[in-house]
């Protein structure tokens, strides 16, 4: 385990998410920046625990911002990863690593490491307001993904929001990008992004951004229920509440144990913890969101626009999950693991 970790402040963290309330996500992640609070300790180092509790607060303020921030941090994280140096005072990252069928970057290699750009990319969250981009690209043999390093505001760089129509998640704003002999650096080598030991434990961080979002959710029904008299009203409201408290404490427990795992054994492939944490996270979210708005009704739906909007945005998130091919991935690996997977 390492020793050496930047300590989060959540006190500060969550000051700054309720000062800024009313702010769009674009600006609330540059203010998060400028106030150094994008400064989380990187998977492994002793303290993924405090990193995975810093994207839930975040979440359960505003799941288009974390998704947003989790771009960003996790963009820093995977350059320092691969010592590749990502010290660009007030820079905002984005993130991009999806690669769609009809969609493809491709690189022109120039002379040390800088590279030329073509081509299109989707689903770039944030890509209208980030200042920089770590994006997956390929080279014209087919040999990839390459991460490349690239500035934002350049004149080979534009972007288009002609297919994004999204309802839920909306403030993400994951839009196309087109590159036309866009400039960039390489980072690492071919094959780093999906090698190094921070993809999967990367990928388990998502699942503490979903449980953020489905404590948003749950909050909502604990204050209902908790209200002078309402459990006394409605005792079905109590049961709901304490379903729903189940389901958020065993993904809880799954998550602290997967830290810890991550944190005693920063170099091991943690794939397998990353695909329970994601699965027990996305199943938490659906059964919450069912419980609270089975229990609660409509009225919250349509008169609390906060909770309005983190319902809408949470099954849409929650489909960054690939569903049954992650439980086959899952049980694929299990297969090929010792005896005695599940000892109490």
């Amino acid at each position: 385990m390492l020793e050496h970790y930047t300590p989060v402040n959540l006190i500060n963290l969550q000051r700054a998410l309720v000062d800024s309330e009313e702010q769009s996500a674009s600006a609330r992640l540059e203010q998060l920046v400028h106030l150094g609070l994008d400064t989380l300790p990187a998977p492994g180092s002793g303290a993924t625990l405090q990193r995975w509790q810093a994207l839930a607060a975040v979440a359960q303020s505003d799941l288009s911002l974390v998704k947003l921030f989790e771009g960003h941090v996790d963009a820093l994280t995977t350059m320092n990863e691969l010592n590749c140096p990502s010290a660009i005072e007030g820079a905002v990252w984005g993130m991009w690593a999806a690669e769609a069928p009809e969609k493809r970057v491709t690189i022109e290699l120039l002379a040390d490491g800088k590279v030329l750009l073509e081509g299109s990319k989707a689903w770039c969250s944030g890509a209208a307001t980030v200042s920089h981009a770590l994006l997956t690209a390929w080279y014209p043999d087919g040999r990839g993904p390459q991460l490349v390093q690239v500035p934002m505001r350049q004149s080979g760089v534009s972007t288009s929001d002609q297919h994004w129509r999204a309802v839920g998640m909306q403030a993400s704003a994951s839009i196309d990008v087109h590159f036309h002999s866009a400039h960039g650096v390489l980072v690492g080598h071919i094959g780093d992004y999906l090698a190094r030991p921070g993809f999967w434990q990367g990928g388990a961080g998502i699942a503490a951004c979903w449980f953020g979002g489905s404590q948003a959710i749950a909050s909502a029904l604990r204050r209902s229920v908790c209200q002078t008299g309402a459990s006394v009203a409605y005792p079905f409201r109590l049961a709901a509440l304490g379903k729903v408290d189940l389901a958020l404490q065993g993904t809880a427990a799954l998550l602290r144990q997967a830290a810890h795992s991550i944190d005693m054994h920063p170099l091991e492939d943690a794939s397998i913890l990353a695909l329970r944490v994601r699965q027990s996270a996305e199943g938490t979210a659906r059964y919450v969101l069912d419980q609270v708005l089975q229990t609660l009704g409509a009225t919250l739906l349509c008169k609390d626009p906060h909770f309005a909007r983190a319902a809408a945005d949470l099954p849409v998130f929650i489909r960054q999950s690939h569903a049954e091919r992650d439980f086959a991935a899952l049980g694929e690996r299990l297969c090929k693991e010792e005896e005695n997977l599940w000892m109490l």
